[in-house]
């Protein structure tokens, strides 16, 4: 690997221990999540500092040079991360599809217990509540 190409590594990927460090402590941001991005920092640090780990890899995968495993590498761990994500994402539009139909049976009680109370809704104040539904 360039001695450019290492230090442009290393200062992007400390930066990014940094920044993933301080969303942390201000909790915009998932523990989970930060450590993933963490230890992404810390192996691209590695494979910076230590070059011959990239040109090992290089040679027993085949790979024409170092900085075409990093890439390999990121691309990976980027599709992993992807993938986590996706799954994440089907489980929440679940719980919200649930979270909808049961809102949607809890209104429909509240419209049929209004109804069989009072014909019309009840009182003034029943309908500015059901309405606030």
């Amino acid at each position: 690997m360039t001695l450019f190409f290492r230090l442009i590594l290393i200062a992007v990927s400390v930066l990014n221990f940094f920044y993933m460090a301080r969303k942390l402590r201000k909790s915009h941001v998932e523990g989970r999540d930060t450590i993933f991005w963490m230890l992404f920092s810390v192996l691209l640090i590695v494979l910076s500092l230590f070059p011959g780990i990239a040109n090992a890899l290089a040679g027993a995968l085949g790979v024409y040079s170092p900085e075409n495993v990093v890439f390999l590498l990121i691309i990976f761990a980027l599709l992993i991360k992807l993938f986590f994500l996706s799954v994440k994402h089907s489980q929440l539009e679940f719980k919200v599809q649930v979270l909808a139909e049961e809102h949607a049976i809890l209104k429909k009680k509240l419209e049929d217990a209004l109804s069989a109370r009072g014909g019309k809704g009840g009182s003034k104040k029943d309908r500015e509540d059901h309405a606030a539904c």
